[in-house]
């Protein structure tokens, strides 16, 4: 299944993210991005758009969706507790199960900034 919030935003521009769009370019096959959000909640509607657009930008493929529901109060959805996600949006970036970068809703930058200066670090 696949987030609609997922669906890249087509009024972002690439040209005034270079640095994001190189970091994200430069993850190699072996690199996933695990997405975790749901189209009910706000800030994945806010983040997520931006974010799709900056990995299309970048032709990043190896990308995995985990739709999220609420049940009392409790995140819950594939790869929930496995990956520790309490907040939505959280992206994960991880290369042969070893995480590279996180990005939790909590942040005060965009994700795709913010993944993108972990990664260059």
């Amino acid at each position: 299944m696949t987030l609609k919030t997922m669906e890249p935003n087509p009024a972002w521009d690439p040209d005034s993210y270079p640095d994001v769009v190189d970091a994200f370019a430069a993850l190699d096959d072996e690199t996933t991005v695990r997405v975790w959000g749901a189209d009910w909640c706000g800030d994945c509607r806010g983040q997520l758009p931006d974010f799709a657009a900056a990995l299309e930008a970048a032709d990043v493929e190896n990308v995995e969706q985990y739709p999220v529901e609420r049940e009392d109060g409790e995140k819950v959805g594939p790869k929930v507790e496995e990956y520790g996600v309490d907040l939505i949006p959280t992206i994960v970036v991880e290369r042969d199960g070893e995480e590279l970068a996180r990005f939790v809703e909590a942040e005060r930058v965009e994700a795709a900034v913010y993944l993108a200066d972990q990664l260059q670090d």
